[in-house]
């Protein structure tokens, strides 16, 4: 069916015809090509009620309700990823499970009675990573969820990206998997809400590969997106996730669309940010203006939000998985919100934007924005209930397979952790089968999604893994690579780590059984990496010999700041790296004889 027929516009018409979607009018070629949604809706008649709502007074109040890096998470996440922390009133803190689209639907459903000025926005990450759930499925699954929780605009994320832009625009426009095709009687239907990717362009065209931004509008109420995912997308995405696209300056992006949209006469705006910071305190609840303005926050958001023009009004953001709700001066000296809700469904964040009616724009100091916990103590939403269930059946039979037996939780927590230093071993274990004269393996711990847990997620039993367990840990689909380096590269990789563009947040690998070294984290840069400490099987580094390395396919394309891990030789591709997993874990454990958590001793940290 073609994509500009009218069969297919009367079909991605949004099912509530309750908002305007405004064209950016600067659509893409190719597969992104018919990401366009219908030109013109009304707003406020989700629930099937007239608004009544018709206040003409000067100032109207619009609730933005919003969360970030859901990464397909349909089901209540386990261990500390569905946790959040919480500052109690005498200070301390304690933990409280959240997440569920099942609860984060009732949540969001209930924040949104009494507020007919309401619009619901995401920060990029809604899919990629995800558990089998979603992921086996190429996220469908997800895709469906958020047409039900009636999302109204999102930013891409890196993620959106991890299948590249053609299967993106599929997830936009729907249409069933070009390799696997329909995995129910019933074709996919794609997103009822526009990606914005502003910032990201067809390396041909120019342009952006989806809107660069959208605008909702209720009566006289006009309120702008514009959605931008972080620069640096292409290190953090495999080659051939980001083939053709060009990713361009985040301020620079928004600040042209910006210009635009008040050239449109859209003067109130609020920026879809993938880019995040770092909060002083992990509890979802810190006050982190309470020092000063913006000095509870650092990391990649302070310098972006800085920067922005002062003609956009708030900005949500994500990536970092981290809660906060901040204000941060803009160039004017005006505070200006900056928020993110955490990742996996564990907190939405509610905003209320003060229109005025007279400007079109928002009063800024009447801005407030606090994050909520999408806790499981109320009741589930039976729709959502349906979804998980019928995409479960499809599941079950692959996920509930048993593949491993553990004697406890080994978690992915920590600069080194338990569960890095078990899959680095199992990518050693299976590069020797390819050549025997594998050396060592190294694992980025971006890759490593979750924890495995001793406690039975179903009926498995505790201490049982799952094929869903382990695909919940390892989602990517890489393969395990072995290549040749000198010895010289093999320390240079290392001290990449702490360096380069992994200077400020250092991403520390995972490392085999053998390989050992210092990691001084009191002095700067790559000296954090101790040289002479860098020793296999008790031997140091010879930096004119050859070694033998496994790595995924991620960071043998350089991926995640490791360009020396690009540069290797005599390429020899395996199997996928959850492949290697299982074939580890089934191999070294029984019921009677489960793997105990690593030490996690491989790397001195000195502080």
């Amino acid at each position: 069916m073609s994509a500009t027929s009218p069969a297919h516009h009367q079909r991605r018409r949004r099912r509530t015809n309750r908002l305007l979607a405004t064209a950016a009018g600067v659509l893409t070629v190719g597969a992104l090509a018919a990401a366009a949604l219908p030109g013109s809706a009304t707003a406020g008649e989700s629930d099937g009620s007239r608004d009544t709502s018709r206040d003409h007074g000067r100032y109207q109040d619009v609730q933005l309700l919003s969360f970030n890096d859901l990464h397909g998470n349909l089901e209540p996440p386990s261990g500390s990823s569905g946790r959040v922390t919480e500052i109690q009133p005498d200070g301390t803190t304690k933990t409280v499970d959240a997440g569920g689209v099942e609860y984060l639907a009732t949540h969001l459903r209930k924040a949104r009675k009494g507020n007919h000025y309401s619009v619901t926005a995401a920060g990029g990450d809604m899919v990629g990573a995800s558990p089998l759930l979603s992921g086996l499925f190429h996220d469908e699954p997800t895709i469906e969820a958020l047409n039900k929780l009636d999302l109204d605009v999102t930013s891409v994320g890196n993620h959106e990206f991890d299948e590249g832009a053609a299967e993106l625009g599929r997830l936009q426009n729907g249409g069933c998997h070009p390799t696997e095709g329909c995995y129910t009687d019933k074709e996919f239907k794609g997103a009822d809400f526009p990606y914005l990717a502003a910032n990201v362009l067809d390396e041909k065209t120019k342009k952006p590969v989806l809107k660069p931004y959208w605008v909702w509008e209720k009566q006289d109420v006009k309120v702008g997106f514009i959605g931008v995912t972080l620069e640096g997308t292409p290190d953090i995405v495999s080659a051939e996730g980001v083939k053709g696209l060009t990713f361009k300056d985040e301020v620079e992006t928004i600040d042209k669309y910006a210009e635009e949209l008040q050239r449109q006469g859209v003067k109130s705006i609020v920026a879809l940010i993938h880019e995040g910071g770092f909060p002083a305190s992990s509890s979802y609840n810190y006050d982190c203006d309470s020092p000063g303005a913006g000095d509870g926050i650092s990391g990649p958001i302070a310098d972006i939000a800085k920067n922005i023009t002062p003609q956009v009004d708030a900005l949500v953001t994500g990536h970092t998985h981290n809660a906060y709700a901040c204000t941060i001066p803009d160039p004017a000296g005006k505070p200006r919100t900056v928020t993110s809700a955490a990742s996996f469904g564990r907190l939405y964040t509610d905003t209320t934007l003060t229109y005025d009616r007279v400007t079109g724009d928002i009063a800024r100091t009447a801005v407030k924005s606090a994050n909520h916990v999408v806790t499981r103590d109320v009741r589930e939403a039976r729709d959502m209930s349906r979804l998980i269930d019928r995409w479960n059946t499809l599941a079950a039979p692959i996920g509930n397979r048993p593949i491993g037996h553990i004697s406890g939780d080994i978690v992915r927590d920590g600069t080194e952790s338990p569960l890095g230093d078990l899959i680095a071993d199992a990518q050693l274990a299976y590069g020797r089968t390819l050549d025997a004269e594998t050396d060592l393996a190294l694992m980025n711990p971006g890759g490593i999604r979750a924890s495995l847990t001793h406690a039975a997620g179903g009926d498995e039993g505790d201490g049982v893994v799952t094929f869903a367990e382990a695909f919940t840990v390892q989602p990517f689909a890489n393969t395990v690579n072995l290549q040749d380096f000198t010895g010289a590269q093999v320390i240079q990789a290392l001290k990449e780590q702490v360096s380069g563009p992994n200077e400020a947040a250092p991403k520390i690998l995972q490392i085999s059984d053998g390989l050992t070294y210092t990691l001084d984290l009191t002095k700067t840069g790559a000296d954090r990496v101790i040289t002479d400490s860098i020793k296999l099987n008790g031997s140091a580094i010879d930096p004119s010999a050859t070694y033998r390395v496994a790595t995924n396919s991620f960071l043998a394309g350089g991926g995640d700041g490791f360009p020396t891990l690009g540069q290797g030789t005599n390429d020899l591709v395996g199997e996928d790296d959850l492949a290697a997993l299982e074939q580890y874990l089934t191999a070294n454990s029984t019921p009677t004889s489960p793997i105990a958590p690593p030490k996690a001793d491989r790397i001195t940290i000195v502080r």
